[in-house]
């Protein structure tokens, strides 16, 4: 047997498999291409063999440039395919430019492409910003998963008021991308209801006119710089809440107390050592009073040597001194010390 008996078939073989392979790879371009011919859309061969050169998925482009066609919006595959390669969501831009579209509001591709970049990784899509826009939305105030339910002021007259607000928002998309979050809308109205309560005179007036919360709120221009425009700020309740005024009064008194007291301990403290000090001075006089009393005999003793006090000037003064004794006990009088 030849080589070229062997070989014949086999070359023949390749040719059949490479034959397989490119009728298949060609049927699929083909019917692609023949679905956008007939949508309307036409895609050229090259493009799709382009699109799968550069691993972008062909029907996933093709598709929605029908989807965009069919709704009146001209969009080639060049577009498409950057914002895939991007990262970006295109059946989402698609669908948005369609939705804006009919509901008349202006929005450019290269500005849904951005919207939908700056959702990325969140929850949040270019499809509904547009249909935020289009039907606007309430955010309640404050948001009860950040584990507050109420917004808290206090009038003048010290009384705590609890409040509750929605606000009614509609997508600014001219300023969503770097516009701030519904977070800001939220802090800001919270901001603004504090200083509308903190405001009132009375804690009455407010409860008698709630309104004035909104209608200040509003004025402040709330909006400026974020991603929404806010339509209205209606409050959906208002709670009496504790005495702030009564009760800052009475830490007040607490802590004058306090004070009063500890000035009191130092003057009390002070008079102490005052006291303990006299009675120092006065022991001290007492001893001098002592050693003075022992200079008396002494003294006497010197008189009898020098002659100048005798025996009997001695006995009259002792006489004295017993009188002087005597009438001290009649009269209740302390007895003085015998000399």
């Amino acid at each position: 047997m030849s080589i070229t008996t062997i070989l014949g078939p086999l070359f023949l073989g390749v040719i059949v498999v490479f034959a397989l392979i490119f009728s298949s790879v060609f049927l699929y371009f083909v019917n692609v291409w023949i679905r956008a011919l007939a949508a309307r859309a036409p895609v050229s061969i090259v493009s799709l063999i382009g699109m799968k050169l550069r691993r972008v998925p062909v029907g996933l482009i093709v598709d929605n440039r029908i989807t965009a066609v069919k709704a009146g919006i001209d969009l080639t595959t060049d577009p498409l395919e950057a914002h895939y390669l991007a990262g970006g969501n295109v059946e989402q831009v698609v669908l948005g430019l369609i939705a804006s579209k009919k509901a008349g509001i202006p929005l450019s591709w290269d500005q849904a492409c951005a919207i939908d970049l700056a959702t990325k990784g969140t929850s949040k899509t270019v499809l509904e910003a547009v249909k935020t826009s289009i039907s606007p939305r309430v955010i309640d105030c404050p948001n009860a998963a950040q584990g507050r339910v109420t917004i808290d002021g206090v009038a003048k007259d010290g009384i705590q008021l609890k409040a509750k607000a929605r606000v009614t928002v509609r997508t600014n998309l001219n300023r969503f991308v770097g516009g701030a979050t519904e977070e800001t809308i939220i802090a800001r109205v919270g901001e603004g209801i504090v200083a509308a309560i903190g405001s009132a005179d009375t804690y009455k007036q407010v409860l008698e006119n709630p309104e004035r919360i909104s209608k200040t709120t509003l004025e402040k221009g709330l909006d400026a710089g974020t991603s929404f425009e806010i339509l209205s700020i209606d409050v959906a309740d208002v709670d009496v809440g504790e005495n702030v005024g009564a009760r800052l009064q009475a830490d007040q008194a607490e802590a004058d107390k306090r004070v009063a007291q500890a000035r009191a301990e130092v003057r009390a403290a002070a008079a102490r050592a005052v006291e303990q000090e006299m009675k120092a001075r006065t022991q001290e006089m007492q001893a001098k009073v002592v050693e003075a009393e022992a200079q008396v005999p002494l003294a006497m003793a010197e008189a009898f040597r020098k002659g100048n006090l005798g025996i009997m000037d001695y006995y009259r003064m002792r006489n004295i001194q017993s009188d002087t004794s005597m009438r001290q006990s009649i009269a209740g009088e302390e007895k003085p010390k015998q000399q």
